[in-house]
């Protein structure tokens, strides 16, 4: 089934912890395909070309079908997978996390990487801003302007989003609602507009809302 919502960051976010001597920086960032995720991963290794490991994971999609981890030499499972896991926990999408280890000189044994790195997700996380994406079918309805500015009250009170007024001869509000529930935006115009405005279908899009 295709998701019609989700959460992701609203901006790129960092944090830094310490483990025994060894520094961690976390970063998240918003992305939206594997190019622009891996992209990210290159400009960690470039401003931190000194360190000796870049570990990431990313989700992609709506329905967070796509999901990529690399360990970037650390030992096979202790970084990428459970950094990949946060975000999966954290259920957010369209999100690509790397983590910049500056080696302290104490190995830290697996058990003790897998936490340090999954924890240094956590902190990046925990210092985003976090937004819902909805996914809306659009609708224009015109309408006389005598009737616009309360028409656009009237659905706006009612939870139907108005993305703009266009005013020509007649007055075309775009509006947006949860994706499947045109019927129901259907009758309410009818009911506002006594049935003298019908709404025509304007495609859908992604909008970002709070979380």
């Amino acid at each position: 089934m295709n998701a019609t919502r989700y959460l992701t960051v609203a901006a790129a976010a960092t944090a830094e912890i310490e483990v025994k001597r060894s520094r961690f920086l976390g970063q998240v960032a918003r992305v939206r395909t594997e190019e622009q995720a891996r992209a990210v991963v290159e400009r960690a290794r470039k401003e931190h070309w000194d360190a000796r490991h870049h570990c990431s994971a990313f989700v992609l999609g709506p329905d967070a079908a796509v999901l990529r981890s690399s360990d970037d030499g650390e030992p096979s499972g202790t970084a990428g997978a459970p950094m990949l896991e946060v975000l999966r926990g954290r259920g957010v999408s369209d999100v690509a996390a790397v983590v910049t280890r500056y080696f302290g000189g104490v190995l830290l044994g697996a058990g003790g990487l897998v936490r340090a790195y999954s924890e240094a997700v956590r902190a990046a996380l925990d210092a985003a801003d976090l937004v819902e994406r909805r996914l809306l079918d659009l609708y224009d309805v015109e309408v006389d302007h005598a009737l616009a500015g309360r028409l656009e009250n009237e659905l706006r009170s009612r939870g139907v989003l108005v993305r703009g007024v266009d005013y020509t001869e007649v007055a075309t509000l775009h509006l947006g609602v949860d994706a499947g529930t045109g019927p129901a935006a259907e009758t309410l115009v009818a009911e506002l507009t006594a049935g003298g405005s019908p709404l025509r279908p304007a495609g859908c899009a992604w909008v970002d809302g709070p979380a």
